[in-house]
């Protein structure tokens, strides 16, 4: 232990030091912040009692949450009607339980007597953590570490091991720097996994793992209705918004996609068949591949219930639906239906009983081209993109982060999206009621944006992909076989140093 750790105000320490990290993330992206608040907060965890630890380690995830999750606060207020005492009531809710999750690493470093070796540990354990926060409980992949290395060296790791090998990559950066900060010259080791981690992430940084093919362009029309959210549901509002979108469309007929929002057209498809036919039939007349987001009601198998989705629909030159897969708890799904449904005006969201997707889904095809559909939170489960975006020439992702406002979630959502970009090696729309609307390239270099909070339309070319990247064709899983090996070898060598003492 060192005075820090022993300090009776290190688990405030530490709350402060998770509070600090989202300053790493989007939209300041001041990532040396966030190497050192991860560097002093793995100083904290040199405990000697496990449940110290993992009530510091549970303070630094509180923290973390409780600031980079603020933008659920303007969800649950503005949008859910929730009073101002209960949305922070609320939030401290899922704060605590996604700290949990920190709890564990300051528990097993402790109980497997990881500490002689923390620096290499540790880094392993909160990478191992990211990945379960990604799938338990239907996963919350929000507030990982190497979003906000997009910008970084460390990105050109991403094509072979994903957004958790950046993750650890940043992770043994915070540790290794607080090593040779401590030893100087006698941490070699730390030295070398330091210019390891950044001159190969350097070196790997300009190669293309994927063939894009430049003389194919694709032009697109991403159509931006910024339509009020307040009203988005509304009866009033349904001819309002197709007016909207149809007259922001009316000139981009012709291109080879048209691309609208998540759930653009606000009534079930079997409502909208005369506005679906007159937009298929401008599409087929222009040769455009329109594709617009739209929920969906039909019958279960036995005709014995009605199953609503959230999908994509694909018109004209493109053909092809797809429903929505990974939905969002309170948003989309109400979990624990029968307790919470009726108790405050947020569980009772419109639109808010989806059916979740199946899981086996083609592509869509758009033209000649494969394309991979991703409704808003989807893209941010970084092995479902992984595995949707195989077949695919190109991806597209559409959302609606108008339940946000002008918080941080936005900035972190689109993050996201850029290194999906760079993991896929592919070209991404974005397509959204209010930003942020984009196009990006295969390296998640932004080629063209729409400002936020107008209504517009973003117009720009794209070039489909061939090939896959390391990470497409393998997944998460070599990387979480190497870092359980390297946890399993670091606790081997501990208590075979234990058992000589």
């Amino acid at each position: 232990m060192n005075r820090y750790s022993a300090s009776p105000l290190a688990p405030l320490l530490a709350l402060i030091l998770g509070a600090l990290m989202p300053l790493g993330l989007a939209p300041l992206t001041w990532w040396p912040i966030a190497l050192v608040a991860l560097g002093l907060f793995f100083e904290l965890l040199q405990q000697d009692n496990a449940k110290r630890a993992a009530k510091i380690a549970y303070c630094f995830g509180l923290g973390l949450w409780l600031h980079g999750g603020s933008w659920l606060l303007v969800s649950m207020h503005d949008y859910g009607d929730t009073s101002w005492p209960l949305a922070i009531v609320l939030l401290t809710l899922v704060a605590m339980v996604m700290a949990s999750f920190f709890a564990l690493i300051g528990w097993l470093n402790v109980k497997l007597k990881l500490q002689p070796y923390s620096w290499l540990a540790l880094p392993a354990l909160f990478v191992l953590g990211e990945w379960l926060r990604s799938w338990v409980l239907t996963g919350f992949p929000w507030l990982m570490l190497g979003y906000g290395f997009i910008d970084t060296p460390l990105a050109g790791w991403a094509p072979i091991v994903g957004i958790y090998g950046v993750s650890f990559a940043a992770a043994i950066t915070a540790t290794a720097l607080i090593r040779i900060w401590r030893l100087g010259k006698q941490a070699p080791a730390a030295i070398f996994a330091l210019a390891l981690t950044w001159i190969v992430g350097g070196l790997l940084l300009p190669i293309s793992w994927t063939e894009i093919d430049k003389t194919k362009p694709i032009t697109v029309s991403l159509v931006q209705g910024n339509i009020p959210q307040e009203s988005k549901w509304a009866l009033e509002w349904r001819d309002k918004t197709l007016e909207i979108y149809n007259n922001l469309t009316a000139n981009e007929w012709g291109q080879d996609v048209v691309l609208w929002p998540e759930a653009a057209i606000p009534m079930f498809a079997h409502e909208a068949t005369e506005e679906l036919t007159q937009l298929e039939m401008e599409a087929l007349r222009s040769n455009t591949a329109f594709v617009t987001g739209i929920p969906f009601a039909t019958w279960n198998k036995t005709q014995t219930e009605v199953l609503y989705y959230n999908s994509i629909a694909a018109l004209g030159n493109g053909v092809g639906i797809y429903h929505k897969q990974q939905l969002v708890p309170i948003g989309e799904y109400i979990p624990f239906e029968d307790w919470l449904r009726g108790t405050i005006p947020f569980f009772d969201l419109p639109m808010s009983s989806f059916t979740w997707g199946p899981r086996s889904q083609a592509p869509l095809m758009l033209g000649d081209y494969a394309m991979a559909p991703f409704i808003c939170y989807e893209i941010a489960y970084p092995s479902l993109v992984q595995r949707l975006s195989r077949p695919a020439d190109y991806l597209v992702t559409i959302s609606n982060d108008g339940w946000f406002g002008r918080s941080i979630g936005p900035d972190q959502h689109f993050q996201m999206v850029r290194m999906r970009a760079r993991e896929t090696g592919r070209y991404i729309l974005r397509g959204t009621n209010n930003g942020i609307t984009a196009i990006l390239d295969d390296k998640g270099d932004i080629t063209a944006i729409a400002p936020r909070f107008e209504a517009t339309v973003l117009r720009g070319e794209i070039y489909p992909a061939t090939g896959h990247t390391p990470w497409q064709r393998m997944g998460v899983w070599p990387l979480l076989s190497s870092l359980t090996a390297l946890l399993a070898l670091l606790t081997g060598l501990r208590w075979r140093q234990h058992r000589r003492q």
